[in-house]
């Protein structure tokens, strides 16, 4: 016979089970809780080797329905999902080098990417090397018997330089090491690194793939094998996503393919037309044919030369600001890739933790705008920049 239970007690476990079954709903549920139960010790044991949800951050439904997505856009074999982007970079250093061990990294990764490797690997004992991947000799050259791992992004922030990423992975793999590849700026619309010869393929999901300026998340994709290698750490270390972010990730990938279409055919057409401005001292962007790496870019890009760009105009601090706040649609954000267009300076983000020398050296010259193209009219973005150039004279 059931026990009575006091009215108070009882207001903890109703409304806990549906009134009806709930079979396959067109929009999956949201699981926030952090814990399911099991049966038994027996049942534990099941449910810690794998074989069923018990602990948010061991498994969770939403983000494991958010891996599988993702694995299949990469055609990798397994993804984790993280909190943030970081948080899968340094998932991934963190669990696959050891003390001894070199990385070489490119020279124009994410600036708090070299931040990581400089300030945190490095206490570790894992020695960091750095090359300029556009030149392929360059970091041929760079490569030591102790380079575990080769470090890149196929586009790089913010100069939009291009790597050729099968010459960078065939040196990998005759040196034994792996390859990582940073691909938020182009996305599995632009290349898929993993058919390239990469071993591990980053994405900050808080870009593109969220694409709404609402979520903050990560994913690591690459065989099983490797995933299994990582996931203990990646546990451990707790970067684990929430149910909400993960649900809302996998929601907004089913239109992330007409998004980013849409944003890398704008960003085609203002590069374009910035490129016939005489106030802009030049355009990054792959499909110019003035472009450093033009020929590269079409060789490995089919589908668009991604959704981001940056131009120089005059290096002066006063005009820049007055730029920005002429401008009425495009706002000044701290990330990209949203459905709205939107603009950062390189330089004023990078200020604390780089000098003025370092940042020039890095092409972050004061005059450097970066633009993430939304899905706007490509006329209305155009318009509202060439209005705002007007602070540096007349066209």
């Amino acid at each position: 016979m059931k026990a009575l239970r006091n009215e108070y007690t009882e207001i903890l476990y109703k409304g806990s089970k549906t009134a009806k079954s709930i079979i396959d709903p067109d929009c999956p549920p949201i699981y926030h809780s952090s814990a399911c139960e099991v049966a038994d010790m027996d049942d534990y044991d099941f449910a810690n080797g794998g074989g069923k949800y018990f602990y948010n951050r061991t498994a969770a439904p939403n983000r494991d329905m958010l891996a599988d997505t993702v694995s299949y856009m990469e055609g990798g074999e397994d993804s984790i999902i993280t909190s943030s982007g970081m948080a899968a970079i340094s998932t991934v250093l963190l669990s696959l080098l050891s003390y001894g061990d070199r990385v070489l990294c490119s020279d124009a990764v994410y600036g708090e990417t070299i931040e990581l490797m400089n300030n945190m690997l490095t206490r570790f004992g894992i020695a960091v090397d750095y090359a300029d991947f556009t030149d392929i000799e360059s970091v041929r050259s760079a490569v030591r018997p102790e380079t575990k791992m080769l470090y890149t992004e196929i586009i790089s922030n913010p100069l939009i330089r291009v790597i050729d990423i099968d010459a960078v992975t065939e040196i990998a793999r005759e040196n034994g090491a792996m390859t990582v590849v940073d691909s938020t700026f182009t996305t599995p619309f632009a290349i898929k690194p993993l058919e390239h010869g990469a071993d591990i393929v980053i994405h900050s999901m808080t870009k593109f793939f969220g694409g709404h300026s609402d979520i903050t998340a990560g994913s690591v994709t690459a065989s099983k094998k490797i995933i299994q290698s990582i996931n203990p750490s990646y546990l451990l270390l707790g970067g684990c996503l929430d149910a909400n972010s993960s649900w809302l990730a996998l929601r907004s990938i089913r239109t992330m393919r007409l998004r980013v279409e849409k944003q890398m055919e704008n960003a085609d057409r203002l590069a374009k037309a910035l490129a016939e401005d005489t106030r802009v001292k030049y355009v990054n962007y792959p499909s110019l044919e003035y472009h450093p790496q033009h020929e590269l870019a079409k060789r490995l890009f089919k589908n668009g030369f991604g959704p981001m760009l940056s131009f120089r105009v005059e290096d002066d601090r006063e005009k820049v600001n007055e730029f920005i706040h002429r401008l009425d649609m495009i706002k000044y954000l701290g990330t990209l890739g949203g459905f709205r267009t939107s603009l950062a300076h390189p330089a004023t983000a990078f200020r604390n933790e780089f000098s003025e020398e370092q940042l020039r050296k890095m092409g972050m010259e004061e005059g450097l705008i970066r633009i993430s193209a939304g899905i706007e009219e490509s006329e209305d973005i155009i318009g509202d920049i060439k209005n705002a150039l007007e602070v540096f004279g007349k066209e």
